[in-house]
């Protein structure tokens, strides 16, 4: 009887402090909070600067930032999030590689009662806190608008797609193509290109090759724009085609500074990451947050583009 006693206690106090642990790093407890990021990729600038953007906030809040970079797979992706979930970490932030994929892990971080916030790309499910962004659809409206004042009505243009089934792809094509609509452009193509730089150059080759009068062409990021850039430089008509991007990257700020690239939307991804960060240490401190931040983006073109390179 005795040894069954002490054999019970031993295995209380096992568990005891991994329970302990949970509620002393957790705000509630006085320690150190972690909240997790799981980034869709670091390959892109955009997210490394949103990375570093979080990390600030973070600091600033003495809550330590655990980041994974997903390399845009959804099943890295998934991985990363159970991996998060297995710390017990006491926040997620979640840029999504597939918004519809990303939902089950999303539940099974509900399910651990650790609040997800989601930047950039929302995820189609599961309970979220908070989603901070860009307004992608007038972000995609504001660079149509730009090729269609330059060329006016019957224009052929193309768009270079982002990866499908996120929201930032659907909500810039769909600002885009209403923008197309109104000013009665011809859109002759729209592919994807996946958000990347190598996939843009060849669509972008195809396309051009497919409409040598092609006169303006929209790239739902600066990856893919500069790989249109590189297509349109090789296919020799780099001046007679205006390429338009969003993100406003360095390598986007410079090459409309040489007069390669038109224009491209400016976000701000340092705000991104700063306010995801801020939320979820707001969350993890019991305050209450805007369920859905949206923060404005601006037009970069030859004329002012030395301010976004300052």
């Amino acid at each position: 009887m005795r040894r069954g006693i002490i054999s019970l206690l031993i295995a209380v106090l096992a568990v005891v402090p991994v329970a302990c642990n949970r509620d002393q790093r957790g705000a509630s407890g006085g320690g150190e909070p972690v909240v997790g990021l799981s980034l869709s990729t670091l390959d892109n600038p955009f997210f490394v600067t949103l990375r570093d953007g979080a990390q600030e906030a973070a600091d600033e809040a003495g809550a330590r930032l655990d980041v994974a970079d997903a390399r845009d797979d959804a099943q890295t992706q998934a991985n990363d999030i159970q991996d998060f979930i297995t710390q017990q970490v006491d926040a997620i932030i979640v840029n999504a590689v597939d918004s519809e994929a990303v939902v089950t892990s999303i539940e099974a971080a509900n399910e651990a009662d650790i609040p997800v916030i989601t930047v950039d790309r929302e995820a189609e499910g599961g309970d979220i806190a908070a989603h901070i962004a860009s307004d992608n659809e007038q972000g995609g409206e504001m660079a149509g608008d730009y090729l269609f004042e330059q060329f006016g009505e019957g224009a052929k243009v193309a768009q270079l797609e982002g990866i499908a089934g996120t929201v930032p792809a659907r909500d810039r094509g769909a600002g885009f193509e209403a923008a197309a609509e109104d000013a009665g452009a011809d859109l002759v193509a729209s592919q994807t290109a996946n958000f990347d730089r190598e996939e843009g150059f060849t669509v972008a080759q195809n396309i051009f090759q497919a409409n040598p009068d092609l006169e303006g062409l929209f790239a739902q990021n600066d990856e893919m724009a500069l790989g249109a850039v590189e297509a349109a430089r090789e296919a020799g008509n780099l001046k007679d085609v205006a390429i338009v991007g969003f993100d406003a990257i360095e390598d986007a700020l410079n090459a409309i500074e040489k007069g390669d690239m038109a224009a491209t939307v400016a976000q701000q991804p340092d705000l991104l990451g700063k306010l995801s960060a801020e939320s979820a240490a707001q969350i993890i401190d019991g305050e209450s947050v805007e369920e859905e931040q949206l923060i404005e983006v601006k037009l970069v073109t030859a004329e002012n583009v030395d301010q976004f390179l300052q």
